[in-house]
């Protein structure tokens, strides 16, 4: 399928999901569609798209497991009767250099409860982060390093 043809398929797509089927609609649509594949396409070479797929899902996997262990840890937290939480900010400090892989960092970090990034600093060195429970911030830098961080490197590095 060529180009052309994906980004037509992704305008007819975008008309359907917003509801509006204008001519002007359409040919953002179509506009949106061509830019990202474009994107896409000089991002991923063809010798390593699979093994990249491969890698994003392993990424969204990780995702979904946080996601689901930090809503139960959440849920668990603020249902005792005493609420014993220490919150705090933490300077994470950047692997990822890319604007697209430290937004993908803070966003995933945002989405996952307990969790929320504050800011980046100037330099991009360092993601400013609110835990819910920051009891031992070594610990949890270690497991967005170990975690997000390397998944997201594995992936679009």
């Amino acid at each position: 399928m060529t180009s052309f043809i994906r980004a037509c398929v992704f305008a007819v797509i975008w008309v359907a999901i917003t509801g509006s089927a204008t001519i002007l609609n359409l040919v953002f649509g179509f506009a949106v569609a061509a830019l990202a594949l474009w994107v896409v396409r000089g991002e991923i070479d063809r010798a390593s798209r699979k093994m990249r797929i491969g890698r994003m899902l392993s990424l969204l996997v990780l995702f979904i497991r946080e996601l689901a262990m930090s809503a139960w840890k959440v849920a668990v937290l603020v249902t005792r009767p005493s609420l014993d939480v220490k919150p705090g900010i933490f300077a994470f400090p950047l692997t990822v250099s890319r604007d697209f892989e430290i937004t993908l960092l803070a966003n995933l970090i945002t989405l996952t409860p307990g969790t929320l990034s504050v800011d980046v600093s100037a330099d991009r060195k360092f993601l400013f982060v609110h835990a819910l429970d920051a009891s031992d911030i070594d610990a949890t830098k270690r497991e967005i390093a170990d975690g997000f961080e390397r998944k997201i490197l594995e992936a679009f590095e």
